[in-house]
């Protein structure tokens, strides 16, 4: 009965332990939605522009080639002119300019592909373009931190803030909340510290467009797959009905 116990409030502490570390991992900041809409040619072409002059530079896109963006109405001169590096092709992938070695030894890390990153996360009732959308909207200035940048979704996070030029520098604003005897900081807003080239909403639209792009991107031909189920499931109802007139055609003469 000892050992059972024993075992039992060890399994409590594990799970409690777990919970802090989710909780200091930024778990607890709710997830705000993404404006996903992979119809919205013009959104996508935007994101796919941001993503290849602010992500691009340190991440990769590896399972991505970028003759793929004729998908969302780009066209090859278009996409030469546009988000190519000199020394790229339209049948190559998109790969970053930055060396691993060199990103591990200032980010203490490779930068991750984020081919599929915008499917790799789930949760709060959220998906990952909702993290995502959350993530690059939550960055403020931390001079304690080796970046001299910290996010509040991610809280200690190794990257520092790809778009602040866009979005300008920013501080959480907390207020003091007192419950059951214990006092704690609440975040309320935002502080704007400096300014950046987008106001907030011209911000908000840029990131949007930017992970509606990146969600496109983890699965190019989502659209063609919900039109083709479409007419799949019509196809199966038409031929449903005709099955069960056949069927009560060739049983009506027989009792």
């Amino acid at each position: 009965m000892k050992t059972i116990q024993k075992f039992a409030l060890g399994l409590c502490m594990a799970i409690a332990s777990l919970t802090g570390v989710q909780a200091a991992s930024g778990n607890d900041i709710a997830w705000d939605k993404a404006p996903v809409n992979t119809n919205d040619m013009g959104s996508l072409q935007n994101g796919a522009k941001l993503f290849v002059n602010y992500c691009l530079n340190c991440h990769s896109a590896a399972f991505m080639r970028y003759n793929r963006l004729q998908d969302i109405g780009l066209t090859n001169q278009q996409i030469k002119d546009n988000l190519l590096f000199s020394t790229d092709k339209v049948g190559d992938t998109m790969k970053a300019n930055i060396d691993p070695k060199q990103a591990k030894d200032w980010f203490g890390a490779v930068p991750p592909d984020l081919t599929l990153v915008a499917r790799s996360r789930s949760g709060h009732g959220g998906t990952g373009a909702d993290y995502l959308y959350t993530y690059l909207r939550t960055y403020y200035r931390d001079e304690t931190k080796p970046t001299g940048w910290n996010n509040l979704a991610f809280p200690n996070v190794g990257m520092p803030n790809p778009l602040w030029q866009l979005q300008g520098e920013r501080q959480p604003v907390y207020e003091e909340h007192k419950a059951n005897g214990h006092t704690s900081q609440v975040f309320v807003g935002w502080k704007q510290v400096t300014p950046g080239a987008l106001t907030a909403k011209q911000y908000d639209k840029a990131v949007g467009d930017l992970v509606n792009y990146m969600h496109w991107m983890a699965e190019p031909a989502q659209n063609n797959r919900v039109r083709l189920g479409m007419w799949v499931l019509l196809f199966l109802a038409g031929f449903t009905y005709i099955a069960w007139r056949l069927n009560a055609a060739y049983w009506k003469d027989i009792k």
